[in-house]
């Protein structure tokens, strides 16, 4: 399945609490993670598109 890399370019201080759930697995500004590219992770993505850059 394909995936895509998805990196926190944003502080989560002061954050909705559900858009810091939503970008929980990042544990600091520039950390990369990939995931796979479903419709549930494309939904977070795009409900905390602000905080993100999404490759992939």
């Amino acid at each position: 399945m394909a995936t895509v890399k998805v990196t926190l370019i944003k502080s989560m201080t002061g954050r909705i609490p559900n858009h810091k759930l939503c970008v929980k697995g990042l544990r600091r500004i520039g950390h990369t993670v990939e995931v796979l590219d479903t419709p549930e992770n494309r939904g977070m993505i795009n409900k905390a598109y602000y905080m993100l850059r999404v490759e992939g």
